[in-house]
């Protein structure tokens, strides 16, 4: 299980650049038992940015959690999982690729550059909400993440 500490909310960072997805994403997590406060940047490398709380991030907290699409303008998100999971001050945080890629390269690309999961983004809108929140109650109820 997360730890929450006295801010009592899991951070979640979702690295999207369709806006679409990032409304019914964030409807999904506000809908989660969990309290979450959803972070969102529209590519590769704000994602970086936000993660090493660097230029406009600065004093944003670190995630407990990172919902990365691939297919991001200015860096891919497998160029992001390569820099994240190379760099041991990051390499820690969760990483769940939610993206709408089915391609067998990209989810064996994935899981080479260490992601924690690959979820396929379901087109159907219920369906989607429904694989967000599941997601969001196993990193941030079930699963016991290490410290930030």
């Amino acid at each position: 299980m997360v730890e929450l500490g006295e801010r009592g909310v899991a951070h979640v960072l979702l690295v999207e650049d369709d806006a679409g997805d990032v409304l019914m994403t964030r409807e999904a997590l506000d809908s989660c038992g969990v309290p979450t406060e959803l972070h969102v940047v529209p590519d590769g490398v704000a994602a970086l940015e936000f993660l090493r709380r660097q230029g406009a991030y600065r004093g944003v907290p670190v995630p407990d959690l990172v919902l990365l699409d691939l297919n991001l303008p200015r860096m891919t998100g497998l160029e992001v999982l390569q820099v994240v999971k190379g760099d041991p001050a990051l390499a820690r945080i969760p990483i769940i690729v939610l993206t709408t890629s089915d391609a067998e390269e990209d989810i064996v690309a994935s899981y080479s550059l260490h992601a924690n999961a690959y979820v396929t983004k379901p087109v159907d809108f219920d369906r989607f909400i429904d694989v967000v929140r599941k997601i969001d109650d196993f990193f941030v109820s079930v699963v016991r993440l290490p410290p930030r």
